[in-house]
């Protein structure tokens, strides 16, 4: 927090400099039950005594999209000072969270679902040297042939939608409407979101 010498530097009003804020996330199914599973700042405070006074990184608006591969959240920026403005942060579609690995790697395994669609398409993002590779389990963990993570090409890249290949193609199909798991192994790479269609 600012002290009163820092507040009459920027100009702040000064019922307006004893808190500060960061943007969070909450997560709730409906309703007025809230959950706070990640407790970590997602809009922290930045750089210079501006950025550490009451309403600083208030949202302004909901999450808005803002181009076919974007979304941008408005925020308080400089709250109480004659600077006072919205600043337009942006992200990739999805791109609050992501299932990532660094270099030395790391592996994720759904808990059994179903699903419909005939294909599994991703949205992620990889360094050249990264991927993403899966395998299609079924209910016990036992990997499904054509799906292994032998069978999996890899997906290399960086794109919003991109359907998942294995040495057979990318048709799912055939699985469509059984318990399956999904086996991810990442290296360099996050995975942002996945969907069946």
């Amino acid at each position: 927090m600012l002290t009163p010498e820092q507040a009459t530097r920027i100009g702040v009003d000064p019922g307006y400099f004893n808190d500060c804020s960061d943007g969070v996330f909450m997560t709730s199914r409906g309703g007025g039950l809230y959950d706070r599973t990640f407790m970590d700042g997602f809009l922290k405070p930045g750089l210079g005594l501006e950025n550490w006074t009451s309403r600083t990184n208030y949202p302004a608006l909901n999450v808005v999209q803002t181009g076919p591969g974007e979304m941008s959240l408005y925020v308080n920026q400089n709250y109480g000072q004659p600077t006072a403005h919205l600043r337009r942060y942006s992200l990739r579609l999805d791109g609050f969270a992501s299932l990532h690995a660094d270099y030395g790697g790391g592996e994720m395994l759904t808990k059994p679902f179903t699903f419909t669609g005939t294909e599994l398409e991703l949205n992620f993002a990889t360094s050249a040297a990264g991927s993403i590779r899966i395998e299609i389990q079924d209910a016990a963990g036992q990997p499904l042939p054509g799906f292994t993570l032998a069978d999996s090409l890899g997906t290399i890249g960086n794109e919003l939608q991109r359907s998942v290949q294995w040495k057979g193609g990318s048709d799912v199909s055939s699985l469509a409407g059984k318990p399956v798991r999904l086996k991810f192994v990442l290296k360099d790479a996050d995975l942002f979101s996945l969907r069946f269609k």
